[in-house]
């Protein structure tokens, strides 16, 4: 697969929905450490509601497809991870602009994008435990395959491992943010549950295009 349309981005919306809520509990676990413990369930809540919006959306601009998404999922889940969430894909989808399919280039612009939203709305930076950690990589990952001219799938892949590792680098990272900044030094060895989110978002887009490959 070359290109992302918009099925595709509908299938990926959906595989995101279930992989939230296959990790629901963990995220509730995670969270009750540091956080209130609702993470999970205000994600499976966006992800349920952006799902919803992907089966019955008619939309065939895939930029406006994710916009879309980001708006429903940010009135659905207005607490403040998704309210970042919502934030990223709309500007995301904001940055596609009108072009009909997404490949390599695109999807690093999307994540690019993505991320630098969620870093103005929360006032944020990589390194300070958050959702960032794991996106940020895997936006650079991205950009360099992309640069390289590397395929869609081998992009993916590449961003799936950025965010795996840092998801892991931020375990090892001082909370800066939220209720987890509370704690100081003892957030040191914690797994961050919005980090772990992240993971998951590009792990729908990954697990989408290598059963696609594996089809071929």
């Amino acid at each position: 697969m070359q290109e992302l349309k918009v099925d595709d981005i509908r299938s990926i919306i959906i595989r995101i929905k279930e992989i939230v809520d296959a990790h629901q509990d963990f995220l509730m676990q995670l969270d009750s450490v540091m956080g209130d413990g609702d993470l999970g369930f205000t994600m499976t809540k966006a992800f349920a509601a952006g799902a919803e919006e992907a089966v019955q959306s008619a939309e065939n601009i895939p930029g406006k497809f994710l916009t879309r998404i980001g708006m429903v999922i940010a009135k659905a889940a207005p607490s403040t991870m998704g309210t970042l969430v919502a934030t990223g894909f709309m500007k995301g989808g904001k940055a596609l602009g009108e072009i009909a399919t997404i490949g390599p280039e695109e999807l690093a612009k999307f994540f690019q994008a993505f991320v630098s939203s969620i870093i103005e709305r929360g006032k944020s930076a990589p390194g300070n435990k958050t959702i960032i950690d794991s996106l940020y990589p895997a936006a650079s990952a991205l950009q360099e395959a992309a640069d390289h001219h590397e395929t869609l799938a081998n992009a993916i892949h590449a961003a799936r491992e950025a965010s795996l590792h840092g998801l892991e680098a931020s375990t090892k990272m001082k909370a800066q943010h939220g209720r987890a900044a509370y704690y100081q030094e003892n957030s040191i060895g914690k797994q961050d549950g919005g980090a772990t989110v992240g993971t998951y978002l590009v792990e729908g887009f990954y697990q989408h295009l290598w059963k696609s490959e594996n089809e071929l």
